[in-house]
C-alpha cells in the first residue's frame, strides 16, 4: 500500500480506497489508540465539511474509535479551525475533520490535530500511518476490550468557536463598526457560522453560496472562485468582499473596487500594520511563506524590513516553521493564513477579521492597502500525471528548469513539484512580464506531460 498522508492529511475520491469506510474504521481506531491524551477518558472530537460522504466517512471514524474504547466527541458541520479549538478547549486527545477542503464534492480527506490544536508532524503520521496499515495490530485491538466508547453531540460546537474568534477583538473597541462585507460561503463548512459571525460583530453582511446540498461545495464560488464576490461588489458595493473555501481554513479577499487579493497580499497588509507595530517595540519581525508565494511578497517584506521566512507547501509546515523562528503572521498564497497568537492552524474566518482590523484602524481602504506589494506576473499550470518519480531524473524536464531558471536570473523563479493531495505536477514561474513568464510554464508543463502524462 502507498502512502496515505499527503500534503494536508489523507485525501481522495470518496467510497474509494483510501476513502472508504473501512479505512475510515482504521483511522479512528489508530488515533483512539494512539493517542493518549491527559487520561485514559480523553475523547475524540470529530468534525465534518458539507460533502454527501461526510457523513458515511464519520460514522465509520466514530465506529473506529468507540471499538477503542474511547468516547467521541461529534461536532457535525463545522469549519477545520473549529476543530483545533475545541480539541485544545475539551482537553480532548486528538481531534479529527472529514474534509477535502477546496476540492470537489467527489472528494473527501481527513485531517487530525493533536491535543494541542496541532497538525501533525510527518514523525506522528508516519507512527499513525504503521498503525492504520498494519492489519494484525488492527485485529488485536479490534479485540483487546470489552468496553466501548459512545459518541456524544457536542450541540454547542458553533457558538463555541463564534466565542473564541470574538475574543481576539475586545468589543468596547468595536473596530468592526461602519463595515460592509458581502461572503462567500462556498456552500461548505461555514454556511451557517460565517453570517452570524459578521452580524453579531456589527457588520452589514450579505451572503452568497451558503445552501448546502451535499454536492456543491466548491462548485464555482468560494475561495477557487471569487470572481463571484467580485461581481457582486462591483454592481453593489461593499467595504471588502471575503470567499472562504469548503472547510474554512483558507481565505481569498476582494477590495472595494472588485480588485482580488491572494493569501500573499493578505499577507503583506497585515505584516505593513501588525508587524510595523512590533517594530515600533523594538521586536524584530518574521513573516513566513511557503516556496510558492510570490517573488513580490518577498520584495515588499524587504522594504519594510521585515525578514522573510520561506518554507515547504502547506499550513502544517507553514506553523512549524512559525513556532522555529518566532513568527506571530505566516501563510500561503492559497489564502492558509496563519495568526498564531490567535490560533493553532489557518483559519479563514481569523484571517477575514485581522484583514478587516486593518481596514478599520487605518482609515484606508483595501485597494490603497493592497499596494503594499506588487505581484509579479505569475503562470500556475496543473500537469496531471500517472506517477511521481524525482523530476531531477527525466532529462528533458531537468533541461526545461534549468533553461528558465539561466535566463530568468534573479528576475523571477521556478518552481516544479508534485502535488501532495492530487495526482498532478504543478509548476509556477514568475517573471518580468506576462508573456515570458507564461511560455517558460509551458515549455516546462509540456516537458512534464510528454514524460509523465
Amino acid at each position: 500500500m502507498s502512502r496515505l498522508f499527503g500534503t494536508d492529511g489523507i485525501r481522495g475520491q470518496a467510497n474509494r480506497y483510501p476513502m472508504d469506510a473501512e479505512t475510515a474504521v482504521r483511522v479512528g481506531r489508530a488515533v483512539a489508540v494512539c493517542f493518549r491524551g491527559a487520561s485514559n477518558t480523553a475523547p475524540v472530537v470529530v468534525g465534518r465539511d458539507t460533502r454527501k460522504s461526510g457523513p458515511m466517512l464519520e460514522s465509520a471514524l466514530v465506529a473506529g474509535i468507540c471499538s477503542a474504547g474511547v468516547d467521541v466527541f461529534c461536532a457535525g458541520v463545522i469549519p477545520t479551525p473549529a476543530v483545533a479549538v475545541l480539541t485544545a478547549q475539551e482537553g480532548a486527545r486528538a481531534g479529527i475533520v472529514i474534509s477535502a477542503s477546496h476540492n470537489p464534492y467527489e472528494d473527501n480527506g481527513i485531517k487530525i490535530f493533536d491535543n494541542s490544536g496541532y497538525k501533525l508532524s510527518d514523525d506522528r503520521e508516519r507512527e499513525l500511518e504503521q498503525r492504520i496499515l498494519d492489519d494484525d495490530w488492527q485485529r488485536r485491538q479490534a479485540s483487546s476490550t470489552s468496553q466501548t466508547g459512545i459518541p456524544v453531540p457536542l450541540p454547542d460546537a458553533r457558538r463555541r468557536y463564534l466565542e473564541h474568534l470574538k475574543r481576539a477583538f475586545p468589543r468596547s473597541e468595536e473596530p468592526f463598526s461602519g463595515i460592509s462585507v458581502v461572503i462567500d460561503c462556498a456552500n461548505g463548512a461555514t454556511s451557517e457560522v460565517a453570517p452570524l459571525l459578521f452580524s453579531e460583530l456589527g457588520m452589514q453582511c450579505h451572503v452568497l453560496s451558503s445552501t448546502p446540498d451535499g454536492t456543491n461545495i466548491n462548485r464555482g464560488c468560494g475561495s477557487e472562485h471569487p470572481e463571484s464576490v467580485a461581481a457582486w461588489i462591483s454592481e453593489n458595493g461593499a467595504t471588502a468582499g471575503l470567499a472562504f473555501d469548503g472547510d474554512g481554513d483558507r481565505l481569498v479577499a476582494v477590495d472595494e473596487t472588485g480588485g482580488i487579493l491572494s493569501g500573499d497580499m493578505i499577507l503583506a497588509v497585515c505584516a505593513d500594520h501588525f508587524l510595523r507595530q512590533q517594530q515600533s517595540r523594538g521586536t524584530a519581525p518574521v513573516l513566513v511563506s511557503t516556496i510558492m508565494s510570490n517573488i513580490g511578497l518577498t520584495r515588499a517584506l524587504e522594504k519594510m524590513g521585515i525578514r522573510h521566512e520561506r518554507c515547504a507547501v502547506g499550513d502544517r509546515e507553514v506553523v512549524e516553521t512559525m513556532r522555529r523562528t518566532g513568527a506571530s503572521i505566516g501563510g500561503e498564497d492559497s489564502g492558509h493564513l496563519v495568526f498564531l497568537e490567535n490560533h493553532t492552524t489557518g483559519d479563514g474566518l481569523l484571517s477575514a477579521l485581522k484583514l478587516l482590523e486593518v481596514v478599520s484602524r487605518s482609515g484606508k481602504p483595501l485597494s490603497r492597502l493592497k499596494r503594499a506589494m506588487t505581484a509579479y506576473p505569475q503562470i500556475l499550470l496543473a500537469v496531471p500525471v500517472r506517477e511521481k518519480p524525482d523530476l531531477y531524473s527525466l532529462v528533458e524536464v531537468r533541461n526545461a528548469i534549468e533553461a528558465a531558471e539561466s535566463e530568468l536570473g534573479d528576475r523571477g523563479r521556478v518552481v516544479v513539484r508534485y502535488s501532495g493531495t492530487q495526482p498532478v505536477c504543478r509548476v509556477m514561474v514568475e517573471g518580468p512580464t506576462e508573456e515570458e513568464t507564461r511560455g517558460h510554464a509551458r515549455r516546462i508543463a509540456s516537458a512534464v506531460e510528454k514524460a509523465l502524462g
